[in-house]
């Protein structure tokens, strides 16, 4: 059987609605968070291991570059843990219908653009 129905390759032209950006954020902060965990706990080892190597981690964290990447891991850290909380109520039974998913979506970006911007502050 000939399949003539049309193929579309180009992802760019597909239009995703606004859960399927949520999701996919999510799982790419996951995925952040798991190789940047590694970073940060080979850094605390470093700061541990002797007092020179404390003040050259400290030395290092006060650079624009390093605080740009803590900054980096503290708004994927954020995302995920609200996004993480969005999936829990909606395990409990709390906006399963595609319009209260896309109103949890929404309220997930407002509410880590907010506390983004507020980590941000805090770094700098």
């Amino acid at each position: 059987m000939k399949d003539t129905r049309p193929v579309n390759l180009d992802i760019g032209t597909i239009k995703l609605p606004i859960t399927a950006y949520a999701s996919i954020l999510h799982r790419i902060s996951g995925v952040f968070l798991f190789v940047a965990i590694g970073v940060m706990i080979y850094a605390l080892d470093l700061s541990l291991s002797s007092e020179a190597a404390f003040a050259s981690i400290a030395s290092i964290m006060s650079s624009a570059v390093v605080k740009l990447i803590v900054w980096a891991v503290l708004a994927g850290l954020i995302y995920h843990s609200v996004a993480g909380v969005k999936h829990l109520i909606m395990d409990m039974g709390y906006g399963e219908s595609y319009e209260g998913g896309v109103l949890g979506s929404r309220i997930t970006f407002a509410v880590s653009a907010v506390l983004i911007a507020l980590a941000g502050m805090w770094v700098w």
